[in-house]
Formats: C-alpha cells, sequence, structure tokens
C-alpha cells in the first residue's frame, strides 16, 4: 500500500494587487513512512502506511498546512520538518509556511509563552494597544497565507504566535487545528492571563491539540481536543546511531574534545539524509571555555534554547556548588545561536547571563565548564553535533523550571543515556523515577540535583540499566510513528466536518 507518487507543488493564486509579500516557505524533501519499520518493526510500519492511504482518500486532493513562527531553533521547528517530511513521503500535499512579525510581536508571544507555562515574566504591557498590535500582525499574515489557502484545507496553527491567524481562515473555508506546544499541569493567575488574552481568537477553531491533558484549558470542555505527546525520529541526523570515533571527531572539531594522546581521530563526518556524506565546518558562533575537555573525563551535557525556564544559569551554579562531589567532570551546556532564532527575543540575553556567570566563575569549576551555541544554517550539521554530545554524555541533564514536553530529554533516553531531569511537565510522561532515569522533586534544588548527577557519572551500573530502560520507553511510546498515526487521525475527523 505504500505510496510512490510525487506530491504536486503548491497551487498559488494570482495575488492580489497590493497584496502583503507571501511568507516564507519550508522546502522539505518527502522520505517514505515505510522506512520507519528499522526502527518500530513491519508491524507499526505497516500500521502507519494504511492510516495514510485512509488519509489521503479522506483529503481528496486538499491540502495538510502547517504555520508556526520559525524554521529554525527549538523542538517544534523540528518536529514539522519530520512529520512534513513523512507526509509528503506519504504522497500528501503537505506545507510548511512560518509568520513575519516585529520584535514587539514576538516579545509580546514570548511572555504569553511564558504566562502559559504559568510562569511571570516581564514584557510589553498585554492591555489593548498590545492586542491591537497582535491584531494586525497576525491579519497581515493570514492576508499573504489566504493567496495559497483554499477552501477544505486543513491548516495547523501552532503556539500562540499564530492563534490570531484562526478567524481569517476559517472564514475563508479551511478547516483550522491550533496546537499549542507548551502548558501547565496547575492553573493560575498567569496562565488565566494568558488564556483571557489568546481565547477571542480561538474560539472558532475546529479542534485543538496539546501535549498534556493537564494543559488543556476549562472553557474547552465539550470542544474537539486531542491529546498528542511529540516523538523523535528514530531516523534523522540527530538519532541515528554514531559511532563513537565519528563522535569523538565531531566534538574535537568543534572544541568540545581534546585528541586523547596518540589517537587519531577520523575526519568529522556523517551521513545525510538524502545518503551524501557531510562534514562538519563550522565552529560554535560562542565559545566559553579555557581548553576542550580531556577525551577520558566524564562528560555531562544539557542541549536546551537559550530560555530562562530552560535554567541554564542554574545548572552551572550548581554545577559551581557541587564541591568534591562532581571533581574531575566536565560540563557542556549548549544551545542554538542566538541569532538564528528569530521568534525567541530572550536568547541574547540569557545567554550572556551565563557567558558572565562563567567568567566569574573559580578557575578550578570554569577550567571544567564550556558553554556553546551552534550554528544554524545547517540543520543537519547542527542536528548531528547535538548528537555526538549526546551520545557521548556520561549523564544528560534538563533542569528545566518549566517544560511543554522536554523532546531533549526523549533524544537522549534513545541513546541509552542516563537522564536527571525536573518532575515537570511532560518530562513526567517520560521517565518513572528509577526506572528511565532520574526525576527532581524541586527543580531548583542545585544541591539535589549535582548530588544525583553524581551519583549517575559514578555509579555505571546504575547509569546502564537506566540508560537501557529509557531507550526501552522511547521506543514503546515516543517515535514519530506513533505521533503521526495520531496526527492523520485528527485530520481525518476534521477533514469530514
Amino acid at each position: 500500500m505504500a505510496y510512490t507518487g510525487t506530491p504536486q507543488p503548491l497551487t498559488v493564486h494570482p495575488r492580489r494587487p497590493n497584496a502583503p509579500p507571501a511568507l516564507p516557505e519550508a522546502r522539505v524533501t518527502g522520505a517514505d513512512p515505510l522506512l520507519l519499520g528499522s526502527a518500530v518493526g513491519p508491524v507499526r510500519a505497516a500500521e502507519l502506511d494504511a492510516a495514510f492511504h485512509e488519509l489521503r482518500e479522506a483529503l481528496a486532493g486538499r491540502r495538510i498546512i502547517d504555520v508556526n513562527s520559525t524554521m529554525n531553533g527549538g523542538g517544534v521547528a523540528e518536529m514539522l520538518h519530520r512529520l512534513q517530511r513523512y507526509s509528503r513521503g506519504a504522497g500528501l500535499d503537505a506545507h510548511w509556511f512560518t509568520m513575519r512579525g516585529d520584535p514587539a510581536f514576538f516579545a509580546l508571544t514570548k511572555q504569553l509563552h511564558h504566562f502559559l507555562h504559568g510562569a511571570d515574566a516581564s514584557g510589553p504591557p498585554i492591555d489593548r494597544a498590545g492586542a491591537e498590535h497582535y491584531a494586525a500582525v497576525c491579519e497581515a499574515n493570514a492576508h499573504a497565507l489566504l493567496d495559497v489557502v483554499r477552501p477544505g484545507d486543513v491548516v495547523t496553527l501552532h503556539d500562540p504566535q499564530a492563534a490570531g491567524l484562526v478567524p481569517h481562515l476559517r472564514r475563508a473555508g479551511a478547516r483550522v487545528v491550533w496546537r499549542c506546544h507548551v502548558g501547565a499541569d496547575d492553573q493560575n493567575l498567569h496562565t488565566a492571563r494568558a488564556w483571557a488574552f489568546l481565547r477571542p481568537w480561538l474560539e472558532t477553531a475546529d479542534a485543538y491539540v496539546f501535549s498534556r491533558e493537564q494543559y488543556v484549558p476549562g472553557w474547552l470542555a465539550g470542544r474537539r481536543v486531542a491529546v498528542i505527546r511529540p516523538s523523535i525520529d528514530p531516523l534523522s541526523a540527530k538519532n541515528r546511531p554514531l559511532e563513537p570515533s565519528a563522535a569523538a571527531a565531531i566534538l574535537s572539531r568543534i572544541g568540545l574534545r581534546a585528541p586523547a594522546d596518540g589517537d587519531g581521530d577520523g575526519p568529522p563526518i556523517y551521513r545525510r539524509g538524502d545518503g551524501s556524506v557531510g562534514r562538519v565546518r563550522r565552529d560554535p558562533t560562542c565559545l566559553c571555555s579555557a581548553s576542550p575537555p580531556p577525551a577520558d573525563a566524564p562528560l555531562v551535557v544539557q542541549v536546551s534554547r537559550w530560555d530562562p525556564l530552560k535554567d541554564m544559569a542554574g545548572v552551572l551554579t550548581s554545577f559551581a556548588e557541587a564541591g568534591g562531589s562532581l571533581d574531575g567532570v566536565h560540563l557542556a551546556l549548549v544551545g542554538p545561536d542566538v541569532s538564528g532564532v528569530t521568534d525567541d527575543p530572550e536568547g541574547g540575553r540569557v545567554f550572556a547571563e551565563c557567558a558572565a556567570l562563567w567568567h566569574r566563575l573559580p578557575d578550578r569549576v570554569r577550567t571544567r565548564a564550556h558553554l556553546a551555541c551552534l550554528p544554524m544554517a545547517d540543520t543537519e550539521e547542527n542536528a548531528v553535533i547535538v548528537n555526538a554530545l549526546q551520545c557521548s554524555a556520561a549523564a544528560v541533564t534538563q533542569k528545566s523550571l518549566a517544560e511543554g514536553f522536554g523532546l531533549t530529554v526523549t533524544e537522549a533516553m534513545w541513546k541509552g543515556r542516563p537522564v536527571v531531569a525536573s518532575a515537570v511537565g511532560g518530562i513526567r510522561d517520560q521517565i518513572e523515577h528509577g526506572v528511565h532515569g532520574i526525576l527532581l522533586d524541586d527543580p531548583r534544588d542545585g544541591v539535589s540535583f549535582a548530588a544525583q548527577t553524581s551519583s549517575l557519572v559514578g555509579d555505571h551500573r546504575l547509569a546502564g540499566a537506566l540508560g537501557a530502560g529509557a531507550r526501552r520507553r522511547v521506543r514503546e511510546n515516543f517515535l514519530d510513528d506513533r505521533q503521526l498515526l495520531q496526527q492523520t487521525s485528527l485530520y481525518q475527523n476534521v477533514a469530514r466536518v
């Protein structure tokens, strides 16, 4: 039943006079979803293939379209690339556009992002003027999008940035799904404030998607709501098996590993998605490191956006105050190039705060701590660097203060790495404490964080057992075939409205 045809190119309607510029569209090469069978087995792959066949029939030539705020940086952009890739490979006419906005728009929507997490945040006033500016930006984006959206197309809008597009697309006859990738287990004044702002734009959507049931606000009772947990692609450059020698060569190339004595590290090469050989060429755009970690030093890694809720500064502080328990261990805090994530105005400030903290550390700690911003120009190169870091780590941490889901945890678990992570948000859905990793009840408890991390680095038997349990957990629950199955089911229901 595998689809072997070629998706049709996007039909563009004649542009209206004085129409706003077209929105940027991601160019994604399709991949046959049956390829996932090498990781999930033939039975699961066949089930997914059948689901795509049913969705093609339900759509009857209509398209599926995703709209978010950036093509680079963060889990949502990575997820959309993968879902689009397999959807196009299955024969769906799938497209992905990103919004345009000014700094004021992205500052306001980042503040809404924090509020939805239940956290306070500074930012522009969320008042009448702020709402009017948000509405104007969304209206301009909607007008540009309406040049390509046809009645009956299924359009998924992602997160607060795109919520304001809902009424415009519904009036044009599109079927509209709003997907929220963030949330809080316990609603509070901050979440109430965010929903009060967003609800007027969201009322007319055909369906809503959340990562956890706890994130669904009460006012959506009785509406079409799906809970779809994020997932990872086991075949991507970030998650494919990587030989230790290749990982070592890549980390040496970017300055996060010193060659071993007499070690002839090979070239920093990897296999790209199209089968060609890639070579890591770009240096980190920012690197705070006195010298590379020795080849035999245990490496603790946290890979995150430079976002205050990821608490990179807290990880660095806890590491510095650990005393002798982490002697000999090196820490790598790694995030994206802060100039390459256009929808996150906080990235530069957070990295600068971490760099200032690093410079103030005593020499005995600073020589074992490393901060790096990875280049974003080549997504596969960026992904394989993260792969090399995670699979080379003695332990992977995710000390988030709040977390929508936490795909960096999923990635590390798939690689069989022991994980120390905060018991917040979707991380709790991934890890059973002591079985698939270590959960921190209080993410602000730096003493406990350091102690738990030290225990994993020092106990190879425990680390191995947790890593093995983690990999099984991801295979059973968090690979892309499961998310694609849930998405195809939702789209069938929405397409038949």
